[in-house]
């Protein structure tokens, strides 16, 4: 009998995938306007850009696409600064277009769980489960403005007025004054779930419910809702209310901790309930800290993921990254070191999913992820592993929806192009097995060479997210390297020249940094093995030079695993290929610079120009 509910159960999740494709298909259709469509969606675009009070051109109309349908935000800045708006009127213009993202999506949500709930599709807990997330979602996108403005747009703008941009002073000012979370043990954290609040004798640490009084209570009165509805039903599907509801007591007790010693636990705690459930349905809770670059405030993160029940095709990447990462450790060093251990370990452990995301909210209104992998908690992660998830049909349904821009045609050549529409029209299959090494290799990559401390001990000066991201992309082209498939070895090197150079339009746009500066040791590997060539304003690309950039990339990285051993403050191995100038990092290879100032130009002047 239980099986048969489950085999139903199955084929309702395959029926909210496909309305799920749907819908984003309905929002790739956005970029239709660009073709000349007209109707509601051209209205709604246009009537934003009237909001704006921006010209009505293709270009910010582009940008303001990008912003509703890929739920980012650079393009629209560099609109915005292109138009002459100051620093504050693009804080001011990025409110409003969040608050229309917010507004737009969540009906969207609604919409799927109308239509959940008229087909009477899963169970009636599973119904419970997506209308409590969709709830706490509302209250979390709500929470959000008011976390920006105090984070990211008040003390985070003072810091660096009063420090004049030296941000290895602010940290100096952080770590003396003590201002940081505290883990279990006393130690510094890698993250906060406080903020900074000025008072006449300075700063002092404030956890959320205090910051943020209102906006958490309301959360709070939301989750203890869910908790209640989902304590009078069953789960049965999996057997796992019990872990539901001890999540969501955890996430409770975690939002209204008012004593900041204990901030770390509760969350940890949050983090040890959360991996135990292992059902299609995964909800996602504040996890990640890419936006504060100071104090790590975790961000506003809330959704609902779901994996797709048809997924056959396993994963190759875990059992390659455990074959180099191995073999590489006991090249590097012949001590007994724990580290080695509690990679594999963590590994071993790894929950995968595969899908896409259903409902999401709060930060994630401002950038959906492309994979993750969680928690970021090492001590939780030694007991219970981590959890990576992929969604490679959002992905590849958004790269296919993409017009082809004119920068993309000046700088890689009409040749590179139409290698990769053939890739992501007419080889899906290949396309997945790139995904795979490049992103899911790249979510497993950033698992290696992490002790309980690693994060905490490089991170002094502020730049481990801005080494971490090229270590997790490498790991999984290491691991590739291992176990090289030939007909792939083009696809993989043409997809490092695509990131690389695309990176350097994140220049500008603070929370992406980590990113942007992996694009700028990319591009000095690519440069250094001759693959990449600048002069005359013309980018050369030169594939034959597959094994020369294999061999700079291995070198390059085993530098960067004996950094990571060493624990190394990031910053060390940074400036060997980017120094900040002003706000910004810039490669310190000449030709790299060179290039680089280069597409960041053009990228301002025709970065939105449909080809």
């Amino acid at each position: 009998m239980k099986e048969k509910k489950r085999k139903l159960f199955i084929e309702d999740l395959k029926k909210i995938y496909l309305l799920l494709s749907e819908r984003q298909k309905e929002l790739s259709s956005f970029f239709d306007i660009l073709k000349g469509e007209r109707g509601d969606k051209k209205e709604l675009i246009d009537n934003f850009i009237e909001k704006l009070k921006i010209e009505k051109s293709d270009e910010n109309r582009l940008a303001l696409i990008n912003r509703l349908v890929n739920l980012r935000e650079d393009s629209m800045v560099a609109a915005l600064k292109k138009e002459g708006f100051s620093e504050e009127d693009v804080i001011k213009a990025k409110e409003e277009a969040y608050l229309w993202v917010s507004d737009y999506h969540t009906k969207l949500h609604k919409n799927i769980l109308y239509k959940i709930e008229t087909l009477k599709l899963l169970t009636p807990f599973y119904r419970a489960v997506l209308k409590g997330v969709h709830d706490v979602g509302v209250a979390m996108s709500g929470w959000q403005s008011s976390w920006t403005a105090h984070i990211i747009n008040g003390v985070n703008r003072e810091l660096y007025r009063v420090f004049n941009g030296d941000e290895e002073k602010i940290f100096e000012m952080l770590n003396s004054k003590d201002l940081f979370d505290k883990n279990e043990d006393g130690t510094k954290a890698d993250r906060s779930y406080s903020v900074l609040v000025k008072t006449k004798e300075g700063y002092k640490n404030t956890p959320y419910v205090k910051a943020f009084t209102k906006e958490v209570e309301e959360v709070l009165r939301v989750l203890k809702r869910f908790k209640l509805q989902l304590s009078v039903l069953d789960d049965e599907i999996y057997d796992q209310k019990e872990e539901y509801l001890a999540y969501l007591d955890a996430l409770i007790k975690a939002f209204g901790e008012k004593e900041g010693d204990k901030l770390i636990k509760r969350w940890a705690d949050v983090d040890r309930a959360w991996m135990k459930i292992t059902t299609p349905l995964q909800i996602g809770h504040p996890l990640e800290y890419y936006e504060d670059h100071y104090k790590k405030a975790v961000a506003l993160e809330w959704d609902m993921r779901i994996a797709n029940p048809d997924y056959t095709q396993n994963s190759t990447v875990k059992d390659s990254i455990e074959t180099m990462f191995a073999r590489l450790f006991d090249e590097l060093t012949s001590q007994t070191d724990s580290v080695k251990d509690k990679v594999l370990k963590a590994l071993s452990k790894v929950q995968l999913y595969i899908g896409r995301p259903m409902l999401y909210y709060g930060a994630e209104f401002c950038g959906l992820f492309s994979a993750q992998v969680v928690p970021n908690d090492e001590t939780v992660s030694k007991e219970y592993g981590k959890k990576i998830f992929a969604f490679s049909d959002n992905v590849l349904d958004s790269i296919r929806a993409k017009p082809t821009l004119k920068i993309h045609k000046m700088v890689f050549g009409d040749d590179f192009i139409e290698h990769e529409k053939e890739l992501i029209f007419k080889k899906e299959q290949i396309w997945h097995k790139i995904y795979d090494i490049t992103t899911i290799g790249h979510e497993f990559g950033h698992i290696l060479w992490m002790d309980d401390d690693t994060e905490t001990v490089m991170n002094k000066t502020g730049n481990f997210k801005n080494i971490e991201e090229f270590k997790a992309t490498t790991g999984g082209l290491m691991a590739f390297f291992e176990n090289e498939k030939e007909e792939l070895k083009e696809y993989i090197l043409r997809d490092v020249v695509k990131r690389a150079v695309t990176l350097i339009a994140w220049m500008e746009t603070s929370e992406v940094e980590p990113y942007y500066c992996e694009g700028l040791i990319h591009l000095n590997i690519l440069f250094k093995s001759k693959v990449l060539s600048f002069k005359g304003e013309k980018l050369s690309i030169n594939l034959d030079r597959y094994e020369e950039a294999k061999n700079e990339y291995k070198k390059t990285y085993v530098s960067l695993a004996k950094h990571y051993l060493s624990k190394n403050d990031a910053t060390l191995f940074l400036e060997n290929f980017a120094k900040k100038e002003d706000k910004y990092f810039m490669p310190t290879d000449k030709e790299v610079y060179s290039f680089v100032s280069y597409y960041w130009e053009l990228y301002k002047e025709i970065g939105r120009v449909v080809a």
